[in-house]
């Protein structure tokens, strides 16, 4: 087992290789994601999946899996940590007698995450960059999965998303499981280490700070003090599809509030009803609304109903022992009533329960622990008592979704769904994936600014920059002759055609703003392009030396290639690209097409947007 301080260490050092890793995961390409790739021959796509053996409901599954970034993140942390950790805190079982060598086996592996390392694999090689296969299989994350549950996945027309909720639950799992290993550990190095420190008297000091050394080169390492709240690393950032729901139940008759019941989900079914068209806001007041049940037994009620019961028999005792008997009784009723009534009373005979009264009351249901990604089933099963079909109702969805309260609500960006098309016993699954890209790890325009510092600029400014250096200064007459001479048109001794005309003024990519108002006024200037060897060219014309102020002229684009404008005008926020996958099938599409797949739509993904996001961002 290693000692604290390396531990933290360890921890400390493992942050900044994280960060590192979550730039080369998030950094797309620059030659395949940038919206400025010079090789424009070089197809823009993402890796497909092979299908063998009816696997698109695995495939659809997977491409939706591969398009969220918080799961990725999630992934990269957790086999991260383990790889610190050092195998060790994994393979050690809890203290447990009573384990057989079956259940021993399944936490081992649940500790070990094999499921979780296998999809960090798998979501890896469908998000490689640069692409070097256009098609691959998932043959090896389906052999990890059959190997956790220690069976073969069908082929016989299999459900997206049961298929879904296995792999979502067995994630979970090896994630409490390894968080459950983490806590032991941790729970015995500050046993051990708190029996040091009150040997040393430092107790106080050692269970909040540590001095570790930082290898910086030096001999003893450069000192630092690092907080070591580890017990809280693995509350910080959880399993990222799991959120909390709380159901509580209220008397109408005497207004008693059970106590609230939570429940953990990795992803939420929503019942699609049986008519046209509806909303998914809807659906969601299915779940989410108040449910009012007839003919149920309150706790509280029952035990008023024996008080009652109890205290009109106690009148017509007229036994001594029976009476005290029934006091003792109605003060513990009584007690409960004022305590808790849904605690059990041993040693008190209720009245039947036939004659307990019945009544009407609500059932509350809302979500208390949101997920960074929401998962959500639109369940379009219609059971009969014979048969079973599907339900085609257009279920139209929004690209942000609002959750929670009006005090706390919370938004959600889509960006992934799963469609499916056919009946309700065969059928084909496909994917709908946003090329969404986290700000804080990618650069898609990282090379943009320097490449147009190293060439002549396209937009140079309609007035000349002002001067810097003072009117006063001797080296203004020289300037002032070599900016006249490079200006003029001509020179003693040299022809017109033999200059070279100077440089514009490079511009950095702000001056892009104000590209096509500068453009339009400089439109009325009548410009020439010219053919002249020595003129310095760009992609939209030739300057033409014989202007009179050819470093203040803007050229005139050409008509027979695109101008800069309009390529700006055409380009497509990466934000708003999606793509369709149908197995190995993949291409472009808008948000439109994916807004109005709204009879196919089966499983919905959101994740939760940043505090920082605009309001407006996907409108």
């Amino acid at each position: 087992m290693q000692e604290k301080p390396t531990t933290v260490a360890a921890y400390a050092a493992g942050a900044s290789l994280a960060a590192v890793a979550l730039f080369y995961v998030f950094g797309p390409n620059y030659t395949i994601d940038g919206d400025e790739s010079n090789d424009s021959n070089r197809k823009k796509s993402i890796v497909g999946l092979s299908n063998l053996a009816n696997d698109c409901f695995i495939n659809s599954v997977l491409q939706a899996l591969a398009g969220l970034g918080d799961l990725r993140v999630y992934l990269i942390h957790e086999l991260h940590r383990r790889e610190l950790d050092g195998p060790e805190i994994y393979h050690t079982l809890p203290s447990e007698d009573g384990l057989s060598p079956a259940r021993s086996d399944k936490l081992r592996e649940l500790q070990q995450g094999i499921t979780t390392r296998a999809l960090k694999e798998m979501l890896d090689r469908l998000n490689e960059r640069p692409i070097y296969k256009k098609t691959i299989s998932a043959r090896d994350f389906i052999q990890a999965l059959e190997y956790a549950f220690r069976t073969r996945i069908s082929r016989n027309q299999q459900d997206a998303q049961e298929f879904l909720q296995i792999v979502l639950e067995r994630l979970c799992d090896e994630y409490h499981a390894g968080a459950r290993a983490r806590q032991r550990a941790l729970g015995t190095m500050g046993a051990a280490g708190s029996s040091s420190a009150g040997e040393e008297g430092s107790a106080q000091e050692s269970s909040s700070e540590v001095e570790v050394r930082i290898d910086d080169g030096s001999a003893n390492g450069l000192p630092a003090i690092i907080d070591t709240k580890l017990k809280e690393i693995d509350q910080e950032s959880g399993f990222p599809f799991e959120g909390k729901m709380e159901s509580q139940i209220e008397c109408q008759f005497c207004h008693y509030q059970y106590k609230p019941n939570q429940t953990a989900f990795v992803n939420l079914t929503l019942q699609v009803p049986q008519k046209s068209s509806t909303t998914l806001n809807s659906c969601f007041d299915g779940l989410l609304k108040t449910e009012y049940i007839e003919d149920f037994r309150c706790d509280r009620c029952r035990l008023q109903h024996a008080v009652e019961a109890k205290t009109t028999e106690l009148a017509r005792a007229r036994i001594q022992g029976d009476r005290d008997r029934l006091d003792q009784e109605i003060s513990r009723l009584r007690e409960a009533l004022e305590t808790d009534p849904e605690a059990e009373l041993e040693g008190i005979v209720f009245p039947p329960s036939e004659t307990a009264p019945k009544r009407r009351i609500a059932r509350h249901m809302r979500i208390t622990a949101f997920p960074k990604v929401i998962a959500i089933h639109l369940s379009r099963s219609i059971f009969d008592q014979s048969s079973s079909s599907k339900n085609a109702a257009k279920v139209s969805f929004p690209e942000r979704l609002p959750l929670g309260s009006i005090l706390s609500q919370k938004w959600y960006k889509l960006l992934a769904i799963v469609c499916h098309k056919g009946s309700h016993h065969s059928g084909h699954y496909e994917s709908f994936r946003r090329n969404h890209i986290y700000p804080p790890f990618s650069t898609p325009e990282v090379f943009s600014s320097y490449a147009q510092s190293r060439t002549a600029s396209q937009s140079p400014s309609a007035a000349p920059s002002p001067r810097i250096v003072p009117r006063s200064s001797p080296d203004v007459e020289g300037d002032a002759s070599i900016s006249r001479a490079g200006s003029s048109t001509s020179l003693s001794g040299a022809s017109a055609t033999q200059l070279t005309p100077p440089q514009p003024r490079p511009t950095t990519s702000g001056s892009r703003r104000s590209f096509q108002s500068t453009t339009s006024r400089s439109s009325k200037q009548a410009l020439s392009p010219v053919s002249g060897s020595n003129s310095p060219t760009t992609d939209q014309g030739r300057w033409s030396p014989a202007a009179p102020r050819p470093s203040h002229s803007i050229p005139r684009p050409s008509q027979d290639t695109p101008t800069v404008s309009s390529r700006l005008r055409r380009r497509r926020k990466p934000n708003d690209r999606w793509w369709r996958i149908s197995d190995e099938k993949i291409k472009e599409c808008k948000t439109s097409d994916v807004l109005g797949m709204q009879r196919e739509v089966y499983l919905l993904f959101y994740e939760l947007e940043k505090p920082d996001a605009s309001p407006t961002m996907g409108r």
